[in-house]
This record gives structure tokens, sequence and C-alpha cells, in this order.
């Protein structure tokens, strides 16, 4: 029988053989989840004899993150502000930075206003799930092309007791939409396929390209938004998204064509440009 504290210095040293960053950090992570334990608590047990089936998945899931699969996937759930989420091929693994997209959301309008909100490409349901969470008042729809996804964002929102709070649809963008609303939000694609190709392999191989790529160098998505958006919003209503970095000037450009006033970028934490906003005129 091996120690807690054994086995997690092999899972480092495997994890850092096969190239990750922060192999020890990695394997902590992976070995709370697998365990079912907090991070902080490994401290605690590292004397602790492993059983013969805790050694064999903490191995497994191991095998796994050395291969590049994300540690997401492997335990089946990713965290989103205060969302625990199912987490698998179908969709984008949540990111920190779409969190930061949800705040610049949430600031549109008040918290006790009846506010109509349009999640586009929803993916695993993160941002449409996180909004009506946080803001009971609001009305929240999400649509997206994919079925795989569509089931995915159902799953989480019914395990979240959010399933009467959020409308799903499939829909390409906004060919399936006949109403208006006062806040749009999108993690729509941005990045070209130069950039997936020199991505993460847990990006590269493990996200769905059809969520991560868009042609014209990556803006054929944001374009298509932000053309067909004034048609859908209400008065004084937002269009808020997460765009590549690079994008912000041909945005700004695309909001005048469209219509569209106060076109505006916003860096995220690390100081890149990453969100674009943009409203219509009252």
């Amino acid at each position: 029988m091996e120690t807690l504290l054994d086995t997690l210095r092999k899972a480092e040293a495997f994890l850092g053989r096969k190239g990750l960053d922060r192999p020890r950090l990695e394997a902590e992570h992976l070995f709370a989840g697998v365990l079912g334990l907090r991070r902080l608590d490994l401290y605690l047990q590292f004397e602790r004899l492993l059983q013969a089936s805790e050694l064999e998945r903490l191995r497994a899931a191991t095998v796994r993150r050395g291969e590049r699969e994300p540690l997401q996937h492997i335990l089946g759930t990713a965290p989103f502000r205060d969302l625990i989420l199912r987490s698998d091929r179908r969709a984008l693994v949540p990111r920190p930075e779409t969190e930061e997209l949800v705040d610049h959301a949430l600031a549109r309008f008040p918290a006790d206003h009846a506010v109509r909100v349009l999640d586009l490409g929803t993916g695993s349901g993160a941002i449409a799930l996180a909004i009506a969470q946080e803001r009971p008042a609001w009305t929240v729809e999400a649509l997206d092309a994919s079925e795989d996804a569509l089931g995915l964002a159902r799953e989480n929102a019914a395990a979240l007791g959010l399933g009467t709070r959020v409308a799903f649809a499939k829909s390409d963008w906004f060919s399936a939409v006949t109403d208006a609303y006062d806040l749009i939000v999108s993690n729509p694609p941005y990045l070209t396929e130069a950039e997936v190709a020199s991505a993460e392999p847990e990006v590269r191989l493990h996200d769905p390209m059809s969520a991560l790529a868009a042609p014209e160098d990556g803006l054929a998505d944001l374009r298509r938004i932000l053309s067909e958006a004034p048609r859908f919003l209400r008065p004084g209503g937002w269009v808020v998204l997460e765009t590549g970095v690079d994008q912000h000037a041909a945005l700004a450009a695309l909001t005048a064509a469209a219509g569209l006033a106060e076109g505006q970028g916003r860096a995220d934490l690390s100081g890149r440009p990453r969100f674009w906003l943009a409203r219509r005129g009252v």
C-alpha cells in the first residue's frame, strides 16, 4: 500500500515529464477531485494509506491528464462563478475570462429590473445559468446550433435547479429568433484556424472546433451577431461579447456599420482587450 503523499509525488513527476507547467498543482487538483476532497485537505491526509481501488482511480486519472485531457473532462465538472457545471467534449470548458463577460452583462441593468436576456451560442449553458442564478428578476433564453451542446446545457440547468429559469432552443445565431431583448450576450467562436492549431492540446484536441474558430480572421460570427443584433434589441438594449484580443478595431467599424452606438472595448483582468459592448439607441 502507498501513502497519499508518495502517490502524489509520483503523479507530479509523471505530469512534469509530460510537459505540464505546474505538475504539483495539477496533481493536487486531480487528486482532490478524484478523492472527493478539498485541495487543502490533501495536506492533512498525506500519511493516509490508499486503498487499491483509490490507487487505480488516481493512476488512471493521472494518465489521462498526462495525455493532456482537460482536468474538467476527467473530473466531469467545471467551476463557473458560483456554479459547478458538468463538463465534457460537447461544449467548451468554461473559462475565467467568460466569468468576466458575465460581470459586464450584469452591469448593464439594475438587478431588480425586468430584463430580457438572450445568450447566443450557449454551449454548456454557463453564461445563461450564471445570469439566471444571480438575477432572479431577469428572463433568460439560450440558443445553440449544436444539439450536443444543448443537451449538456439542459443537464446543467436541471442539476442546478434552474431548469425553469432558462429556456433553451436550437438556433444558428438569430435564425430562429423572433422577439426582442434588452441584453444579448455571447462568447462566439473568434479564433483563427492558425490560433487553434497553436493552442494547448487541452483546447486543440478536446474543445469542439465549431465553438473555437471562425472564418474571416475569426470575425465571421462576431460580424453576424453585430450586424443582425439591432433587429432583436429593444431601444437602449446592449450587446456584450467576448472577443479576440486583436479584433476591437474591426469591431468598432462593424458596430458603426450596424447603426449601434457606444461601441466600447474592455480589457480582461490580465489587461488584454477581451470584451466588446455596443448599445442600440433609445
